[in-house]
C-alpha cells in the first residue's frame, strides 16, 4: 500500500471515529430526540410478585398505592377472545391446573394459587386472597392515569388486534408500551397500531449491541422508545452455584459486560429512549442500574424500590 493511500486510510478511519465519538455523546445533532409520554423510575414487575400474588388486582391496587410509575403486566387471551392478565399460557404453575389459557373461557379458568414463588428471588413465596385472574380492561378501568407496560406473551394475531382495540377505547396510547423478546410480535403490534410505543425485541437488543461496539449505532436512526433489558448478574443469584460450570459463569459474566455499558444507556437516553433493566430485588442491584444510566428498574418488590429511591441520588 503507497503512502498516499495509507493516509487516506487513516484519515478516513480517523474521521469516522471521531465522528462517531462527537454523536454518541451528542446524538440529536443528527437525530431529533423522542418526545417522552410519561417517565417511569419505578416498574412493578407483574405488579409486585412479592409483595401481592403476581398480576392480580391487589398486586396493582397496591404498587399504584405506594407510587410506582408504571405498571408491568402479561397478557393472554381465552377461548371467548377475552384479553386476561397473566403471566403463563399453561396455568400449571400458577393455579395447579394443566389447561391452556387459550383453551378456556374466561368463566371457565382456574383461580391463582394462594402461594407463588416470586419469579426472580431464589426462596421466597408470596401469599395472597385475591387470586381471581383479572381482565386488561378492568386493569385500564381501575388506573386510568397509570404508565402499564403491557408483554404480548404470544404471537396471536387476535390477541394483538384487541389489545390494541382495548387501548384504543380507554384512549391510552399515550400511557401503554408493548411488545415482547420475538420481533414478529413486535412487528406486528407496531402494525397494528403504530401510535402506541414499543420495546426492542431480542433481536434488536443484540443489533443495538452490535451497532454500538462498532460505533455505527450513532448513524442508525431508531424506531422503538424502551430498550427494556436484564442485567444478566442476577442469574447468579437465582441457581445454585454448584450446579453452575466455569463456562456458564462466564457466558454471564460476558453478557453482563457487553450490556451493562454506562456509555450506551447514556446515549439512548440522550435520544429520548427509556432505558429499563428488570427484574431487581436488591438494593445494591437498584444502585447499580442508575448508577449506571438506567432510566427505571422492575422489581418484584415495589416497597422496597420505593424507599432506596427516597435516599438514592443519581
Amino acid at each position: 500500500m503507497s503512502s498516499t493511500a495509507a493516509f487516506c486510510l487513516l484519515s478516513t478511519l480517523g474521521g469516522y471515529l471521531v465522528t462517531s465519538f462527537l454523536l454518541l455523546k451528542y446524538p440529536t445533532l443528527l437525530h431529533q430526540k423522542k418526545k417522552q409520554r410519561f417517565l417511569s423510575r419505578h416498574i412493578s414487575h407483574r405488579g409486585g410478585a412479592g409483595e401481592h400474588l403476581e398480576n392480580t388486582m391487589a398486586a396493582f391496587y397496591h404498587a399504584v398505592a405506594i407510587g410506582t410509575d408504571m405498571l408491568e403486566l402479561d397478557c393472554h387471551i381465552t377461548k371467548d377472545e377475552q384479553v386476561v392478565v397473566s403471566h403463563d399460557a399453561n396455568l400449571k404453575r400458577s393455579t395447579g391446573v394443566s389447561v391452556n389459557v387459550s383453551d378456556l373461557k374466561y368463566c371457565e379458568l382456574p383461580p391463582y394459587l394462594c402461594k407463588l414463588d416470586v419469579p426472580f428471588q431464589r426462596g421466597c413465596r408470596c401469599e395472597g386472597t385475591d387470586n381471581r385472574i383479572p381482565l386488561l380492561k378492568e386493569v385500564f378501568e381501575a388506573f386510568p392515569e397509570t404508565p402499564i407496560n403491557i408483554d404480548i406473551k404470544v404471537n396471536n394475531n387476535t390477541l394483538i388486534k384487541k389489545v390494541s382495540e382495548l387501548v384504543k377505547e380507554y384512549k391510552r396510547e399515550h400511557l401503554t408500551v408493548w411488545g415482547n423478546a420475538s420481533s414478529e410480535i413486535v412487528d406486528k403490534c407496531y402494525k397494528e397500531n403504530s401510535d402506541i410505543p414499543i420495546l426492542f425485541s431480542l433481536q434488536r437488543v443484540l443489533l443495538i449491541l452490535g451497532l454500538f461496539f462498532t460505533g455505527l449505532l450513532p448513524f442508525v436512526p431508531i424506531r422503538e422508545q424502551f430498550f427494556e433489558i436484564p442485567m444478566p448478574s442476577i442469574i447468579l443469584k437465582l441457581k445454585e452455584p454448584n450446579t453452575m460450570s466455569k463456562g456458564h459463569k462466564f457466558l454471564i459474566w460476558l453478557s453482563d459486560t457487553l450490556l451493562m455499558r454506562k456509555a450506551l444507556f447514556d446515549h439512548l437516553t440522550a435520544r429520548g429512549i427509556q432505558v429499563y433493566i428488570w427484574v431487581l430485588n436488591e438494593e445494591h442491584e437498584y444502585k447499580r442500574a442508575f448508577d449506571l444510566g438506567a432510566t427505571g428498574v422492575m422489581t418484584d418488590y415495589p416497597t422496597k424500590l420505593k424507599d432506596f429511591l427516597k435516599n438514592f441520588s443519581a
